[in-house]
């Protein structure tokens, strides 16, 4: 099987990203809602890049290699050391990349930066039943599901209930090793 060169890459956000993302975001909120609640102010995108350094976060843009577009974000956050090397997964595409693949791509990097990189045993991704795009990517990616809790998160000013999928270090490499055969 023939490697493919990489379409996406991850980086960080920076103060020069601000309109490009805010307008993005602002953009793809049909698409978002009722799922997420992504930055849309320059207050909310202050917040995001104060978490750059954070050794609790690592908040993330998934780009096009060719051209730099942001076509979505992921983040690892609450990043919990010790005994636990645990995380949650967060993320959201850019609408107007939306069925491309991108995101696909840009969670196997992120997985890649996870277990190796930070050196994380376990990474969670909660997700609202209803929304059968995100379960899609989390499921393609080997994440597994593990239950589900009743009024879990806070979203849109609505507790909203989500299922929990979660992906470990072993579980990844196993994913990906099937996956280049």
């Amino acid at each position: 099987m023939t490697p493919q060169r990489a379409r996406v890459e991850l980086r960080s956000p920076t103060p020069e990203d601000r309109d490009e993302f805010l307008a993005a975001m602002q953009t793809s909120r049909k698409l978002h809602h009722p799922w997420l609640q992504s930055p849309l102010t320059d207050d909310a995108y202050d917040q995001l890049l104060a978490r750059v350094g954070d050794e609790r976060f690592d908040p993330l843009f998934v780009c096009l290699q060719d051209g730099g577009a942001i076509v979505g974000y992921m983040n690892i956050s609450q990043i919990v050391r010790g005994p636990f090397q645990s995380a949650f997964l967060g993320y959201g595409a850019v609408a107007a990349y939306v069925g491309r693949g991108y995101m696909s791509e840009g969670l196997q990097l992120v997985l890649g930066r996870a277990f190796t990189d930070l050196r994380l045993h376990r990474l969670e991704a909660n997700i609202q039943p209803g929304n059968t795009s995100s379960i899609a990517l989390v499921k393609r990616a080997g994440f597994v599901h593990e239950g589900f809790a009743e009024r879990y998160l806070k979203i849109n000013g609505r507790w909203r209930d989500h299922e929990h999928w979660a992906i470990r270090a072993e579980q990844w490499r196993d994913h990906r090793r099937r996956r280049t055969r």
